[in-house]
């Protein structure tokens, strides 16, 4: 009886090293830090298959989008790269957008206005945005294609934004986008609802709600390739405007916003004003929606029994959406929100579920970002890193295997030259330890904060460490010098009072 057990155990292996360890990666659109709600603590969101995810996951309490805008974030995600670096500064549609590559010679004053078509009252900012690349870089490796390289099928459903036709999901490395075009959001037929107008997915039954048809696209993908590796990335639109979700969850969030007592609460942030309670009865709903896709998702893994051979990582490209457009969520107790380089605009959940490395349900204090996950899935499926691609990124596969290990210590930069749509201004900030600081293009300043003691970002100690925030500049000033970044300049016609935008 010894050899046919022997026998057995050696085709499992053998097996196991035919077959690569699968990836899933799902990301969500403009969801805040303290949307999800893993604990079952938060007063008025409900997102119970993401807390039952999070008992078997690393919960990165220090996790980071590297933009605090959509389409910068996502090159990050597929090139391992910083936006500095790939010229990917903001997200795709915004004035100064370059669909070729930018000239050598750009002159932000003399070219802005005559070159660009979408710059309607642009003319009145004290400061001209960067110029900066439409689409992902040429050459430029990408996390599908890498995978590609090591026999894996590659699926794409959701927001792409990442460059128009030529440069879509499809020409990047995946071998099947359902729904990925240039648009930042669901904005044709009838938007988050069914027909959908989108070229790149058919419609379905009328009324059927898009989050659900992404996360069953997804799931049937899983169940087709489940016998080789494979790269799923589940992209949503949600919870991204339009805020649109199914009338009977909406219901549900209204009766539980009045049993609540919740009303909505705003504080300043000059110029604008942001939420302070998370009480949107639609935004809540999209929310659930989200959840329980995700949830079909995962329950495919375990059904098609994948779960234990499939890393899973889950995060948002940005911070919650507090300062504009309905303003939705609060991202309390950080700072402000998408758009701003303050914490409510870059701090967002970072899930991640590696099997083999097991600590499910812990959490890890080392600051991560999206330039990471590049090199962290290339060494968590056994495949050798490619430095010259994913150069801004550092695998954290070591705090998967012990999430208590040493902090590395390694500062992170964010450099959003441009005028935020949520009413941020152009700046760079970089975070080494627990010190942060940000310098602000306008009105020119820098502030320095301790988010140990100062999460909120609330005290600004940079008078009190000229110092501290000496050497925090020059190591932004090399950045940006070693990633070739391009920046705002003054406008030299600008007049007046600029108050607000």
């Amino acid at each position: 009886m010894r050899i046919p057990f022997l026998l057995l155990a050696m085709a499992a292996l053998a097996h196991s090293a035919e077959k690569s360890r699968n990836v899933v990666v799902i990301i969500a659109d403009d969801l805040g830090v303290k949307d999800i709600n893993p604990d079952g603590t938060h007063p008025f969101y409900e997102t119970p298959n993401l807390a039952k995810f999070a008992k078997t996951a690393v919960n990165f309490t220090n996790g980071y989008a590297s933009c605090p805008v959509c389409s910068p974030t996502r090159s990050a995600m597929m090139t391992g790269q910083a936006p500095a670096r790939t010229g990917n500064t903001d997200y795709f549609g915004a004035p100064n957008e370059f669909s070729g590559e930018i000239p050598a010679d750009y002159h932000p004053v003399r070219d802005f206005l005559k070159t660009h078509k979408n710059n309607k009252g642009r003319e009145k900012y004290p400061l001209w945005p960067a110029p900066y690349l439409g689409h992902l870089p040429k050459g430029t490796m990408t996390l599908p294609q890498a995978l590609k390289n090591h026999g894996y099928s590659t699926f794409f459903a959701g927001k792409w934004h990442l460059g128009h036709k030529g440069n879509l999901p499809e020409d990047h490395g995946f071998d099947i986008n359902i729904g990925g075009n240039q648009s930042g959001g669901p904005y044709t037929g009838k938007k988050y609802f069914s027909p959908y107008g989108n070229p790149k997915i058919k419609d379905g039954p009328d009324g059927e709600y898009l989050t659900d048809r992404l996360g069953s696209e997804t799931a049937g993908f899983i169940k087709a390739n489940k016998d080789k590796p494979f790269l799923a990335y589940l992209s949503f639109y949600a919870v991204h405007t339009p805020l649109m979700a199914p009338e009977k969850l909406v219901k549900k969030y209204e009766a539980k916003r009045e049993k609540l007592g919740l009303k909505d609460e705003f504080a300043p942030e000059p110029p604008r004003m942001n939420r302070t309670v998370s009480s949107h009865a639609v935004y809540a709903a999209m929310l659930e929606s989200m959840d329980s896709a995700i949830g079909q998702v995962l329950d495919t893994l375990e059904a098609e029994g994948l779960a234990d051979d499939t890393l899973v990582i889950f995060t948002s490209d940005n911070g919650g959406l507090s300062t504009s457009e309905g303003s939705p969520t609060s991202n309390l107790p950080y700072r402000a929100g998408k758009g701003w380089l303050y914490e409510g605009g870059i701090r967002v959940p970072v899930l991640v579920r590696n099997p083999p490395t097991g600590n499910g349900g812990t959490t890890c204090a080392e600051p991560v970002y999206t330039t990471d996950y590049f090199p962290t899935i290339l060494a968590a499926t056994g495949h050798d890193l490619l430095p010259d691609h994913h150069k801004d990124g550092m695998s954290f596969l070591t705090y998967l295997q012990k999430p208590s290990s040493p902090p590395s210590g390694r500062p992170m930069f964010w450099h959003y030259p441009h005028w935020g749509n949520q009413g941020g201004s152009p700046g760079t900030a970089v975070r080494e330890g627990k010190w942060k600081l940000i310098r602000w293009a306008w009105p020119e300043r820098t502030e320095l904060f301790d988010l140990e003691s100062d999460p909120g970002e609330s005290a600004d100690l940079s008078a009190s460490q000229p110092e501290r925030v000496g050497q925090l500049g020059k190591k932004i000033d090399l950045y940006l010098k070693n990633t070739h970044a391009h920046s705002f300049s003054q406008n030299p016609n600008f007049e007046g009072n600029f108050e607000k935008w």
